[in-house]
């Protein structure tokens, strides 16, 4: 099966990891392309490419000042990303639950272990 274009959707631009990268990079604030290249340690063409990719898929937009690109992430683009990893959000919930429960039974069996060792033998 033919694998889907990096920029047919939000989800096949951000299975790239350097494209990741520039989006929680520019989570932070807009930033100008040189930034991000300095930023990230990548070559311009190569984070001009992502860029590309990422704001025709929505995730990013771009505005210019003066001869200056800036960039942006788009909280409306990113939308179904969040949607969809949000699905996960009880299972991780429930194992966050379940690892919880264990720890604070194990916490209790340890305090009664140890109340029991330090107890003297008259009390016994």
């Amino acid at each position: 099966m033919a694998r889907a274009s990096t920029t047919s959707d939000a989800f096949n631009a951000v299975a790239e990891p350097r494209r990741r990268e520039i989006l929680l990079y520019l989570a932070g604030a807009e930033r100008p392309v040189g930034e991000i290249v300095a930023a990230l340690g990548m070559e311009q063409p190569s984070v001009s490419k992502h860029l590309r990719v990422l704001r025709d898929v929505g995730l990013v937009r771009m505005r210019c000042q003066g001869r200056q690109k800036l960039y942006r992430t788009n909280a409306d683009g990113i939308r179904p990303l969040h949607v969809w990893a949000g699905t996960f959000e009880r299972y991780w919930q429930h194992q966050l639950n379940r690892v919880k429960d264990l720890a604070e039974t194990m916490a209790r069996k340890g305090a009664t272990e140890l109340q029991s060792t330090q107890t003297s033998p008259k009390e016994k």
